[in-house]
């Protein structure tokens, strides 16, 4: 038997969990401050290629103590917080309703339909899925929640989470003049292994959804492609991520000493980019190549890479929209301007690029650079 390890729980009763240490609300809309479990089973997946079994519970479990749902509650949903607010859909290329899980997470919102018939239908779905080698067996669990707030809309969500990754604690039990020591092996309940949240909203566009996956990079197509079937929902978040990895993608692959670009401008280019993202609050294409990019060869250089690399990563990209702040915060760190310098040194800019400069000394027969500033901190 394996157990959730309770003891290592460790939050803010005064706040909450989705609330930062002000009591401000998050970044990103989500908020399960009010949010309730209604019905929860476990089934135990295994996977087929392993020989392992699919172990299905025919009721769901009856939460009657309080602490434990509380508990179960900062299990489930404490990660979602933690991780970018970037949205999925359910997608299918023909008909939606061809989606598996769209079609059960349907039946699980329509009232009157069996809650433990459609878990078993996600937990066989989930078992012929997980034939991959790498994908380890586990506990799956299918939850229904009341009052979500997702975008300011309430909502009842659909939960699906797995957990894999056990982990060995000690168990002491004092008593009379001697204490006596167990270890068990069970779950972190501050490590999630796999969830998604399915909100009740949407339902056209195929829900929307948030996702959770902190194994590697094949469990995770396994999880997000082959299991549920979803992509990015086409918001400002997606937009605003996509041209920003579109930018920086473009800094490196032509904006480079080998198309005759200098360092320093592409240095003052990625800098102009995370300016441009961190003060303005919506995006248009022409006043970016404007402001941005500046020459023309540069713009029409752009013009053509964002039409190449939208149609090879089969991505939407639009002239305009909102800049989504999280998305930038979340994208800027990888605009580190870092002249890396043979094995010897690494040059961190992190503004005006025109401070630094490059030569050729003849007489060593080496590069260099020059660095002005005021003050030695």
């Amino acid at each position: 038997m394996d157990y959730i390890n309770f003891d290592q729980l460790n939050f803010d009763m005064e706040f909450g969990w989705y609330y930062s240490v002000n009591n401000s609300k998050p970044s990103f809309m989500l908020d399960f401050t009010d949010s309730t479990i209604k019905k929860i089973i476990v089934h135990q997946v295994g996977n087929p290629s392993h020989d392992e079994q699919l172990n299905c519970s025919k009721t769901s479990f009856q939460l009657t103590d309080s602490n434990l749902e509380e508990l179960l509650a900062k299990y489930f949903l404490s990660s979602f917080h933690k991780k970018d607010p970037g949205f999925y859909n359910f997608r299918h290329d023909s008909d939606l309703d061809l989606n598996e899980m769209y079609h059960y997470a349907t039946k699980l919102f329509s009232p009157g339909e069996s809650f433990e018939l459609q878990s078993v239908n996600i937990a066989k779905h989930l078992y012929e899925k997980s034939h991959h080698p790498k994908i380890k067996s586990g506990e799956l669990y299918v939850v229904l929640f009341n009052d979500c707030l997702v975008d300011d809309e309430l909502a009842g969500a659909v939960g699906i989470f797995k957990s894999e990754t056990k982990e060995t604690f000690l168990k002491v039990y004092a008593g009379g003049d001697q204490c006596n020591i167990e270890y068990q092996d069970g779950i972190n309940i501050n490590k999630l292994d796999k969830g998604c949240i399915i909100f009740n909203t949407e339902k056209e566009q195929g829900y929307k959804i948030c996702l959770i996956d902190k194994t590697n990079h094949d469990e995770s197509q396994f999880w997000k492609d082959q299991f549920l079937k979803v992509s990015p929902r086409d918001d400002d978040f997606y937009q605003t991520k996509t041209t920003m990895n579109l930018c920086r993608s473009f800094c490196n692959t032509v904006l480079t000493e080998e198309n005759d670009i200098s360092r320093n401008k592409q240095l003052d280019v990625r800098d102009k980019i995370v300016q441009y993202f961190s003060e303005n609050e919506g995006y248009e294409a022409l006043s970016f190549e404007q402001e941005v990019l500046q020459e023309p060869q540069v713009i029409d250089a752009y013009r053509d890479y964002r039409q190449k690399f939208a149609e090879q990563n089969n991505l939407l990209t639009k002239d305009s929209f909102d800049i989504a702040e999280p998305a930038v915060k979340k994208e800027k760190k990888f605009f580190k301007s870092v002249i890396k310098l043979d094995k010897n040194f690494h040059v961190y800019v992190h503004g005006n690029p025109n401070m630094i400069e490059k030569g050729f000394d003849d007489q060593r027969g080496k590069f260099f650079y020059k660095l002005y500033f005021d003050e030695e901190e």
